[in-house]
C-alpha cells in the first residue's frame, strides 16, 4: 500500500508544473488530393496518457506518423522539451527517444523475435563496428521486453509463424526495448485477448509512473476509460475535442467522433434490412459442418455446426486455433485429420481459389499480409472476387468493375478520393471495410469473419454489424471470430470456446 501511495504521489508531482515533453501546434498534412491534418495541436505530458480517438479517416494515425517522423508536416512546428525540432525521419525520431508501435505492424516476418525486438541496434560481442553480432545478448533483451509483458514467445521463433495477436506482442516489446520517453501506441490492444490487453495497461501503468509520455489511439471504449487521462478527438483532420478523460461520458464522446449519437451497437436479429429467411434448421443440413478437425500444434478434436441464418461465434485466447480452424474451412491451412461438409456435401478445399469458387467468403485478420493488394487501387481490391465472373471473351470488363466497386464505397461509406485511390493510402477502418465490400459481392453461402472490426471505429463497427447481421437475414451462414468478448456476445447466436 505504501508503494501505490509513493507512486501515486510521484505521478501527481510529474503532472504538477511539468511542460510537455513534445508538442505540436498547427499540423498540417496534405497528400494529393487529401488534406489528412488541417491545424492541429497535440501536447503530450510526463506521465499521462494522451488519447487520440475519432472516426477511420479522421487524421489519428497520420498526426501518429507525423509525431513518429514518418510523415514529415506540411505546415506547423514541433517542439521537444520546449525546443523547436525537426523530426524528418523515424531514425531521427528514435534518437530523440521517440518509440512508436504501429497499427499495421512494422515486423521483417523472416527474422525471429529477437532479431526483430532488437533491430538496428543489435548488441555487438565486442564495442566496435563490424563486431559479431551477441546472439544471446539478443535474445535475453527480447525475453526481458516479453517478460513485461507477461508474453510466453520463444525468442528464436520466426515471426512468420506466429499469429496475428502474437505478433502485436513482439511489435510492442520491441518499442519497449527502446526505453523511449515518448511511446506512440496505434490501436495495440486490437489483436490481443482480454487477458494480453491487461497485461499491456498494467505496463502502461508503469510507464506513466516512471515519466514516459504516451499517446494512444483506440478504438475501444473501455482502454480509453482504463488509461486515458487527456483526450483528443479528430474529426475530419480537425480537433472537434480536447479535454480530461474523466467526467466525458461515452455518449458524449461518441456524438464528438461520429457527429451523431449510436444509441444501439449490436444489431438484433431481425433489424437489419431484409426480412429474415424463414428455414427449417431441422430440414436442411447446415451449411457448414465440421467434425473431429484436427492439425497438429494448432488444434484438435473440434467439432462444431453453422446453420443457414446463424452467427456462430469462435472464442478463445490468441493462439487458440481460432484461425487456423477457419483457414482450414477457407482452403488456406488443410487439417491432418477429420472431415468438412458444406450444404450437406464433402468439401475438402485444396485452395481458397477452391473455397471462394464453392461459395465460402474469408475475411481474413491480417487485411495488410493475406487480404489485400496494397499498390493496387480501391476498385482493383473491392472487385478482386468478380473479376471471373465479368470476363468477357475478350478481357475484362472495367467498366463494369469499376460500377461495382463504386457500389460498395457508396453502401460502406468507404472514405476514400476515388476508386483509383491506391487502398495503401486508406485509413485501416476503410481499408477493412474495402475487404468486407469483397467478401458481401461474392454472394457466398459461408462467410467467416475473423476479428472484422480490428482498427475500426465505433460509428463504422455499427455499419459492419449491420452488414454482417444482414447475412443471414438473407438466410447465410456465418461464423465470427473476434478477441472481443462483448463483439462476440453482442453479435453471436452460439458461442464455441
Amino acid at each position: 500500500a505504501l508503494y501505490v501511495l509513493l507512486r501515486f504521489r510521484q505521478q501527481a508531482q510529474l503532472r504538477r508544473g511539468a511542460s510537455a515533453i513534445l508538442e505540436v501546434h498547427g499540423i498540417v498534412k496534405q497528400f494529393p488530393g487529401v488534406r489528412a491534418l488541417d491545424g492541429v495541436d497535440l501536447a503530450l505530458y510526463p506521465g499521462e496518457v494522451h488519447v487520440v480517438i475519432g472516426e477511420n479517416g479522421a487524421g489519428k494515425s497520420t498526426l501518429m506518423k507525423v509525431l513518429a517522423g514518418v510523415h514529415p508536416p506540411t505546415e506547423g512546428e514541433m517542439r521537444l522539451d520546449g525546443v523547436p525540432v525537426v523530426i524528418d525521419d523515424p531514425r531521427r525520431a528514435l534518437k530523440l527517444g521517440i518509440a512508436t508501435i504501429h497499427q499495421e505492424l512494422a515486423l521483417v516476418r523472416g527474422l525471429t523475435v529477437a532479431e526483430n525486438v532488437s533491430l538496428g541496434r543489435e548488441p555487438r560481442v565486442f564495442d566496435f563496428p563490424g563486431a559479431p553480432v551477441d546472439r544471446a545478448a539478443m535474445r535475453a533483451v527480447a525475453a526481458a521486453a516479453l517478460s513485461r509483458l507477461s508474453a510466453n514467445v520463444d525468442p528464436d521463433a520466426r515471426v512468420a509463424d506466429l499469429s496475428v495477436g502474437t505478433q502485436q506482442l513482439v511489435e510492442i516489446a520491441k518499442a519497449l526495448a527502446r526505453e523511449a520517453r515518448v511511446l506512440i501506441l496505434d490501436e495495440p490492444t486490437a489483436s490481443l485477448s482480454a487477458k494480453e490487453s491487461e497485461a499491456l495497461f498494467t505496463l502502461i501503468d508503469d510507464l506513466k509512473s516512471r515519466g514516459v509520455a504516451l499517446a494512444f489511439i483506440s478504438h475501444r471504449l473501455d482502454d480509453i476509460y482504463r488509461v486515458g487521462d487527456r483526450i483528443t478527438v479528430l474529426r475530419d483532420g480537425r480537433t472537434v475535442h480536447s479535454g480530461m478523460v474523466k467526467g466525458l461520458t461515452p455518449e458524449a464522446l461518441i456524438a464528438a467522433m461520429v457527429g451523431r449519437t449510436v444509441t444501439e451497437q449490436y444489431p438484433k436479429r431481425g433489424a437489419a434490412s431484409g426480412a429474415p429467411v424463414e428455414r427449417d434448421a431441422d430440414a436442411e443440413p447446415p451449411v457448414l459442418r465440421v467434425e473431429r478437425l484436427t492439425r497438429k500444434g494448432a488444434y484438435f478434436d473440434v467439432s462444431f455446426a453453422v446453420r443457414a441464418g446463424e452467427i456462430v461465434g469462435l472464442a478463445g485466447l490468441v493462439g487458440a486455433g481460432r484461425t487456423e480452424v477457419a483457414r482450414a474451412v477457407a482452403g488456406a491451412m488443410p487439417a491432418d485429420a477429420g472431415a468438412i461438409w458444406l450444404a450437406g456435401a464433402p468439401f475438402s478445399p485444396a485452395s481458397p481459389a477452391a473455397a471462394i469458387a464453392a461459395g465460402v467468403a474469408y475475411l481474413t485478420e491480417d487485411r495488410k499480409g493475406d487480404g489485400l493488394v496494397l499498390e493496387r487501387s480501391v476498385a482493383d481490391n473491392a472487385t478482386l472476387s468478380q473479376v471471373a465472373a465479368t470476363r468477357p471473351l475478350d478481357g475484362l470488363d472495367r467498366d463494369a468493375l469499376d460500377a461495382a466497386a463504386r457500389a460498395l464505397v457508396k453502401d460502406l461509406s468507404i472514405r476514400t478520393p476515388s476508386i483509383e485511390t491506391p487502398v495503401a493510402n486508406l485509413s485501416g477502418g476503410n481499408q477493412q471495410k474495402v475487404l468486407l465490400g469483397r467478401c458481401l459481392s461474392m454472394e457466398p453461402q459461408l462467410v467467416i469473419v475473423d476479428e472484422p472490426t480490428r482498427g475500426v471505429d465505433v460509428g463504422a463497427r455499427v455499419e459492419i454489424y449491420e452488414k454482417i447481421r444482414a447475412l443471414t437475414a438473407q438466410g447465410k451462414a456465418v461464423l465470427l471470430i473476434s478477441s472481443d468478448l462483448p463483439e462476440v456476445l453482442g453479435m453471436s447466436d452460439v458461442v464455441l470456446v
